[in-house]
């Protein structure tokens, strides 16, 4: 039989990491990050980072691997993410793939075949700029044009995919959605969704921002900041930074720092459901308030039992 992966997903601010800390001390488990944003250094507060005493109960991976000015590409990822699966099935642990990315997850899972096209600054300095002059949707329709496969799947909003997709066309000659073929990975993959009815993940989603606040998410931003750190970088356009960085550069008011950080948290869950939905291959998904916890990691670890 293939070796098994558990994966636990789902939207920002619903639970994930408590669930998999639990799950992962119940059938010899170790984690690995499936979130875009805690690759960073320096970045604790406001990416939701586990805390160190979360990580002394469990093993973590793919934390704290870039700072905040260098880049990780999909491709770079999706390698150590394998590396590290594969070393866990040799030490004879359980893989827990963990996050809310839904293109790591995805990337990992469906065995994507990332296209090794370099980020090109010049280029997306261009592109953003016309995006800026002529609107997003404008930018998209020039992905139509090259690509419209990929142009399909990707939203107009979404700046920074539409930026990669043509980026990569104009760098390599080929669409991108051609190069991301499927290889699916020599594992046998489980998947448990996590999720919460809309309106109470928002009050949730909107309580965690209120604690980070309280636990010195400002602060962090001063200091990355202070520290040189511009707020135009990807890692810098996270949940909160951004806004935070508005208020501390621009003097936006806090409290409407704090309320467009809740704004842009419900948006960006919407945007994950979304991918979710677009990606479900047999993701079984359950309400982590009345999910029964424990009956739950008995048929994880009835299923793990059953791969051996």
């Amino acid at each position: 039989m293939t070796p098994p992966l558990l994966v636990i997903l789902g939207p920002t601010a619903v639970g994930k990491t408590g669930f998999a800390i639990e799950l992962a001390q119940a059938v010899r488990g170790e984690i690995i990050n499936a979130d875009s944003r805690q690759i960073y250094r320096l970045m604790d507060i406001g990416t939701a980072k586990p805390t160190p005493e979360q990580r002394a109960h469990v093993p973590h991976h793919l934390l704290d691997i870039v700072y905040p000015d260098e880049n990780l590409s999909l491709a770079q990822y999706q390698r150590l993410a394998y590396d590290t699966i594969n070393s866990l099935h040799q030490r004879g642990r359980v893989p827990l793939l963990v996050g809310g990315t839904g293109q790591y997850i995805t990337a990992v899972v469906e065995g994507w075949t990332v296209p090794e096209v370099p980020p090109n600054p010049i280029l997306r300095a261009e592109l953003e700029a016309f995006a800026a002059a002529h609107g997003s949707a404008a930018l998209h329709h020039r992905l139509s044009a090259a690509d419209p496969v990929a142009a399909a799947s990707i939203d107009h909003r979404n700046v920074r995919r539409v930026i990669r997709a043509l980026e990569v066309y104009l760098e390599s000659g080929q669409p991108i959605s051609v190069l991301q073929r499927k290889q699916p990975p020599p594992y046998t993959i489980r998947q448990y969704g996590l999720t919460l009815d809309r309106a109470d993940l928002y009050d949730q989603a909107d309580h965690r921002v209120d604690e980070m606040m309280a636990q010195g998410f400002l602060d962090e931003v001063r200091r990355l900041l202070d520290a040189g750190y511009s707020r135009t970088l990807p890692a810098m356009s996270g949940l909160g930074y951004r806004e935070l960085a508005a208020h501390l550069l621009d003097g936006l008011p806090l409290d409407e720092a704090v309320t467009a950080t809740k704004i842009a948290t419900h948006d960006f869950i919407r945007r994950q459901y979304t991918w979710f939905k677009g990606h479900d291959n047999g993701i079984l998904w359950h309400n982590i308030k009345d999910m029964d916890r424990a009956a739950l990691i008995r048929e994880a670890a009835g299923w793990l039992q059953k791969q051996v």
